[in-house]
This record gives C-alpha cells, sequence and structure tokens, in this order.
C-alpha cells in the first residue's frame, strides 16, 4: 500500500513481486457473453525494440526509493526494491502478462498442472533442464522444499512476514526424475500459480537463522540474468546504491547490459539527476512531466538588459533544458488503484449510512479525471476493489452502492438522524468523529473495536430488506425493505424541492420550518476528519483530497483537512486507526482470493483486548465477505473464483469501506535512447532485454508517447 506520494507499502505477494468494464451482455444466439474483465485501460510504454537493435554493455542507472533493508521479499520490512532486485535475480516460475494475469516463466518451468484432485490436490512441476543455481547446482524439489518449511508458519523461529498458501501444503517431493517436483495440498489451494515466485536457494531458507540473517544484505546464491555484484555481493549502502552485474551462469537470453545500478534518489532531486546526467530511468511525478516537457521547447534568451546574475541564471537554465532534451516520459497505468478509506471503527462513521452518503456524493468520474487527463492517460474510474481491468477477477461492482446522487446521499444523512439546522453545543463538545489528539492516542481500534467490525450489519442483513438472491444489496432495484424505500421517498422529495431536516442541494430554497446551520445529531456537528500527507510528491493526493472535500461540502458533511508528515501518514494514521478520511493505495494483485483477503476480512477482536485487523484499515468487514473469499480461494474451478470474487466485490461495495476512484498513473522518466524499460504496466520487466539502442536505430514505431 502506498499513497501517490513518498511512504511505505504493505506487504503483498512477497512485496508484489505479483503485482496484480461493464457488466456482460445478454449472449446473442452461438456467441460467448462479452468478459466483463474487459482490456487493460492502458499498455506499456517501454520504448520496445528487438534485441538484434539493442547494443551489448552499457550501464543502466536507475532510481528507487530507497536501498532495501532486507533482499528477502518475504520478510516484513521488505519494500518495493527488494521485489525488483528478486525480479532480476531469482527464479520465478510465474510473471505476469500485459493483462495482469500469471503465465508461466518458460526461463525456469516447462510445465506446471494440477494432476490430482482426490483425495488430495497435487501439482506437478517439470523445471527448465538447464535452470541452475549460481554455484551449479541444479535447481530443484530440495529448494522448493526448504522455502515451503520456511514459510508453512510452523516454526516461529522463522521471521516471515506472510504465509498464505504455504500453509496448505502437506508434502514436496522429488518427481520421477530430477527435474521434476510434485506437490500435495492437505487443502485444496486455487492460487496455488501464486507460490515459488520468487524462488531462493535452499541455503536461505533451510534454517532460520539464515532465513533472518543471511539474504538481508547479500544474495550468495543467485538464478537470474543478473547477480547482485560479486564484492561480497553486498549492498552497498555508503554510496546507496545496489549493483547488478551479468549472472555468466544464466542459461538464458543475455543480458544486453553489463550492470545495473539501483540508486536511491528522492523524488523531488529526480529530475536534476536526470539534468546531470547521473540517471537513465526514473519514476517521476506529475510536475517533473511538466518540467521534461518544458525543455523540449528549446532554450530560453536573456532581455539585452539583463544584469550578470540573470544572464548567468539563463546559461545554468539552458544547460539543463539541454540535458533534459535527451529524456522523454513514457506512460502507462500503474498495478495500483487510489481509494477514499472511510474509518468506521467509531464515530459517524461507523453507521453504514453514512458511509453510504459519503460514496454516494463523489463523482469519481470526475476525481479520476482531475489526476489522469492532464497526463494523456484514460479517464475511467476503478470499478472493483479486487481487480483492476483486464484482469481475471475485474468486474464493475460499483452498482451494488450506486453512483453519484447528491439527493439519495442527503436522504442517508436524514436517514441516519443528521439534520441540518440541528443545536449544537458550543462548550465542552468535540466534532463528531474528529476527536482532539490526546483521545486519540492509543490503539482506538482496540477501544471500540467490536464495534468497528460489526458495522457492516446493515449489509448483512440485507437479505431481508430487497437484496438480490446473494444478499448483496443493489441500489435500484425493487423489493426494498421499507426503510430503504422510506429513502428513497426521501430522495425524490429532495429532487422535487427538499423537505424539513434535509440538506438541499445548492441553489435549492430552504423549506419552511427548517433551520439555518450544518448537520448535526445529538448537539454535535457533522465533522469528518480528512488525514492527508504534506510532501512535494503528494500534491495530486492533496488536489483529490480538495475536490472530495468539496463534493461532501454540497451534501453538507463538513471535513477537517489535517495535513501530516509523510513519514508519519501511513503509520501514525492510517495503520493506528488515527483517521476519519484518508486517501492511499493498494497494489492490484494476480491472486485476489489469496492476496486481498487481508485487506477486508472482518476484525476481530485479539486476546488481549485490541483489535486484529490486519490490512483492513477501515474497520469494515462482514462475515459474508469472509465467507465468499474462504470459497474461492478453496476451489479449482477459475471461473468459480471469478464469480465468487465479484459476488465479494459487490458486497465491500456496499459495505461502504473504501471507495475505488482511480488507477494511479505511472510516469517514468527515461533517456530516449534506452529500449525496454519505461512504464511496464502490469507486465513483468524483461530485464535481460533492456539495454541502449545501436547507433541508428529507432525503437517500435509508437511506442512511447512523448
Amino acid at each position: 500500500m502506498s499513497h501517490d506520494g513518498p511512504g511505505p507499502r504493505a506487504v503483498m505477494r512477497s512485496v508484489a513481486f505479483l503485482t496484480a468494464g461493464a457488466l456482460a451482455v445478454p449472449a446473442l444466439a452461438g456467441c460467448a457473453a462479452e468478459d466483463p474483465a474487459g482490456k487493460p485501460l492502458a499498455g506499456q510504454d517501454i520504448a520496445p525494440a528487438a534485441r538484434s537493435l539493442v547494443a551489448d554493455g552499457g550501464t543502466l542507472r536507475w532510481a528507487v526509493d530507497a536501498v532495501p533493508d532486507t533482499l528477502n521479499t518475504f520478510q516484513a520490512d521488505a519494500d518495493a526494491t527488494s521485489a525488483r532486485v528478486a525480479q532480476a535475480v531469482l527464479p520465478s516460475m510465474y510473471r505476469l502478462d500485459g493483462s495482469g494475469r500469471p503465465e508461466i516463466n518458460a526461463d525456469f518451468l516447462e510445465s506446471a498442472k494440477v494432476v490430482e484432485t482426490e483425495p488430495r490436490q497435487v501439482v506437478l512441476y517439470k523445471l527448465n533442464q538447464q535452470a541452475v543455481w549460481s554455484d551449479g547446482r541444479e535447481i530443484g524439489a530440495a529448494d522448493f522444499a526448504a522455502q515451503w518449511r520456511a514459510l508453512s508458519g510452523k516454526d516461529s523461529a522463522y521471521w516471515t512476514a506472510r504465509n498464505a498458501g504455504y500453509e496448505r501444503i502437506e508434502r514436496i517431493e522429488r518427481g520421477a526424475n530430477d527435474l521434476e517436483v510434485k506437490v500435495t495440498f492437505a487443502r485444496t489451494y486455487a492460487d496455488w500459480r501464486s507460490l515459488f515466485s520468487p524462488l531462493y536457494p535452499k541455503d536461505v531458507m533451510g534454517t532460520p537463522d539464515s532465513f533472518n540473517d543471511s539474504a538481508r544484505r547479500k544474495l550468495k546464491v543467485t538464478a537470474g540474468p543478473f547477480a547482485v555484484r560479486k564484492v561480497d555481493r553486498k549492498v552497498d549502502r555508503k554510496d546507496d546504491e545496489i549493483v547488478l552485474t551479468r549472472n555468466p551462469r544464466w542459461w538464458g537470453s543475455p543480458a544486453k547490459l553489463d550492470k545495473i545500478v539501483l540508486r536511491a534518489v528522492e523524488r523531488d532531486r529526480r529530475v536534476e539527476e536526470l539534468a546531470a546526467g547521473n540517471l537513465d530511468l526514473a519514476e517521476v511525478d506529475p510536475q517533473a512531466v511538466s518540467r521534461i516537457r518544458f525543455a523540449a521547447r528549446g532554450s530560453a534568451s536573456p532581455t539585452a538588459d539583463a544584469d550578470s546574475k540573470r544572464r548567468a541564471a539563463v546559461t545554468e537554465e539552458n544547460s539543463g533544458r539541454a540535458a533534459l532534451k535527451g529524456f522523454e516520459v513514457r506512460r502507462s497505468l500503474e498495478p495500483a488503484y487510489t481509494q477514499l478509506a472511510l474509518n468506521g471503527a467509531d464515530g459517524p462513521l461507523a453507521d453504514e449510512r453514512v458511509r453510504r452518503a459519503v460514496a454516494r456524493a463523489l463523482d469519481r468520474k470526475e476525481l479520476a479525471r482531475v489526476v489522469l487527463k492532464p497526463l494523456g492517460l484514460p479517464v475511467e474510474p476503478v470499478g472493483s476493489h479486487l481487480a483492476l481491468s483486464g484482469q481475471a477477477a475485474y468486474a464493475d461492482g460499483s452498482g451494488a452502492l450506486g453512483g453519484q446522487d447528491t439527493a439519495e446521499a442527503q436522504a442517508l444523512l436524514s436517514d441516519a438522524g443528521w439534520v441540518r439546522g440541528g443545536k449544537v453545543k458550543e462548550q465542552g463538545e468535540k466534532a463528531a468523529g474528529a476527536e482532539d489528539e490526546d483521545t486519540k492516542k492509543g490503539d482506538k481500534a482496540g477501544k471500540k473495536g467490536a464495534e468497528g467490525s460489526e458495522n457492516s450489519k446493515g449489509t448483512e442483513d440485507s437479505k431481508d430488506s430487497g437484496a438480490d438472491d446473494d444478499g448483496t444489496y443493489i441500489v435500484g432495484e425493487d423489493g426494498k425493505a421499507p426503510a430503504e424505500a422510506d429513502r428513497e421517498k426521501k430522495a425524490h422529495e429532495l429532487r422535487q424541492g427538499g423537505v424539513p431536516g434535509a440538506y438541499a442541494p445548492k441553489g435549492t430554497a430552504a423549506p419552511a420550518g427548517a433551520a439555518a446551520g450544518s448537520l448535526a445529531k445529538d448537539g454535535k456537528p457533522l465533522t469528518l476528519r480528512f488525514v492527508v500527507p504534506s510532501g512535494p510528491g503528494s500534491n495530486s493526493l492533496r488536489t483529490v483530497a480538495e475536490r472530495i472535500r468539496r463534493m461532501l461540502d454540497r451534501v453538507g458533511i463538513r471535513t477537517e483537512l489535517a495535513k501530516v508528515s509523510d513519514e508519519s501518514y501511513f503509520k501514525d494514521h492510517v495503520a493506528s486507526g488515527e483517521y476519519d478520511l484518508a486517501l492511499y493505495s493498494w497494489p492490484a494483485s494476480a491472486f485476489p482470493a489469496t492476496d486481498a483477503r487481508p485487506i477486508y476480512a472482518k476484525p476481530v477482536p485479539a486476546a488481549d483486548g485490541s483489535l486484529n485487523v490486519e490490512q483492513n484499515y477501515t474497520r469494515v468487514g462482514t462475515d459474508q465477505v469472509d465467507q465468499l473469499f474462504d470459497q474461492a480461494v478453496s476451489t479449482l474451478n477459475e471461473s468459480e473464483t471469478k464469480k465468487l470474487m465479484r459476488k465479494a466485490d459487490a458486497r465491500i461495495w456496499a459495505a461502504a469501506g473504501s471507495i475505488p476512484l482511480y488507477q494511479r498513473p505511472q510516469l517514468t522518466a527515461a533517456r530516449k535512447s534506452l529500449a525496454n524499460a519505461g512504464a511496464f504496466g502490469f507486465r513483468t520487466p524483461v530485464y535481460e532485454d533492456m539495454g541502449f539502442l545501436k547507433k541508428g536505430a529507432r525503437p517500435a514505431a509508437g511506442s512511447s508517447k512523448k
């Protein structure tokens, strides 16, 4: 997870090592129904070129956010750079294609399939006979078994971040020969393709000591097109960089580059480092895009009467522009989406009706437009919590909650008891949902955790209130329960001119008898604390937050924008529950039945009285959603898994704990001569194909957007 600026990411699929439309129309006679998964909204932008056009040799200097504390992606402090190194130097059985779906990595795997389902699920892996570790040993069953034992969760001496999938394995053994690995599961596991990517050597996974320490700052044994630099293969922490060099034992297509240097460079310094010739590739923020575009327009000229300082400044500016002319911005959409999180632990947002009102007040298309249109990227709101357009599990489930509707939002608030002009106590009262900092310190979720974990009871009870046949309330369907019908009546009356006690749209005359003032209940105004990061890389988030504030204001919901440091934003506010509203992002997964479950699992009380929220930082969950995840991960019928995931997503929408907004832009400044690198989108990078074009060679036509 991350917000749009710098900050921490949650550990998903080994730090997202495998980072992962409209409803289907009725089928015509003889034709299959349209796949609601659709296609990716944007493809890769990497200046693709055939290997024959790429020169042999050279060093790629690639900016990263930080040098990682560990190179073991299964540890809690692993980050995105840990995953990037693993992709380049370690085996993976599967990689992602351009639609964010898993495909066999032929460099390591000839085939993998389920060969038995009864009495146990058995998967048979047939390995590439050329696949060897850098010490010459064949990759085999011993490596698979060591990784399973380390990640099974049975031995607490291993300091693992997560065990998902590995705890379902019963045994691993050699197949008919050394190239076959037979994995038998104790419990059926739909996402078996998620396992062993990356795969570490048994030297790392074999004992708790080696797992915990040996791969933190070095990888002695690797198996990829690159290896961590041979000088003790240690991360050069003094110089804040990791150097990868060609692996001489690599059996696949030889790496074009001699070296890849991953340099830690803060985002607000990257344009200067590009101009200074210290970088070839760097993810950048929208503000940097403008500077690179500006550089392409040519040099500035000082006026005739300019003094020496001004002339020197113009000369320096022109020098920077000239250097940046050698770069272009490659654009795609990142396999991650930004959401508005609503903390349902306590306060006004513990009431599902208030959360729904917040959601119905939002124009998600407009919010996507604000971020994506200036960058020339497709403007389309995200329709699922569990997948992105093009991925197998994707379908637009937002209809379970409904689109922007001011009158419906106001009716929901009125139904929840929040009325315009209600009496507000001025002494000794705190704004509802906006406690002071002293009150908020400590474990807020532990205090009112049980309440937060049950706050979607209205959704769970929807089977008795006009829901569809699987219990999900869909806005606009017939057969509403009396409360829903009454709310729709109020919404209709609001559209016709308003009713006393409701907050009418701007410009609507106040009905007779309505008092002036904000929405209030029990003497408290309806005010929500909206926490946003303050760093220079979070400008887009703050712009979106301001737009959301205006949208909520129109329905009578007041917000207090609280700007906090990037360093404290996630840990001290989002994860600890010290917010009412917050914006942050989740990476998409090719395996949502496994990876998304901890994000939406119903919080449960822990033995010490606190609340175990896993990664569900909204504290909103239901038993039905948990059951759908459990069913989806336990079937080998892929069509059934997709169906169950789409049902779960509809229920998550209906609970209104989080509102997906837009897929994050992926902006990468790249030297124009650099091929097969840039904005990768869903597809796993092919490190051995990256390199600099031969003199006179050009990438494929139309491959990059300037």
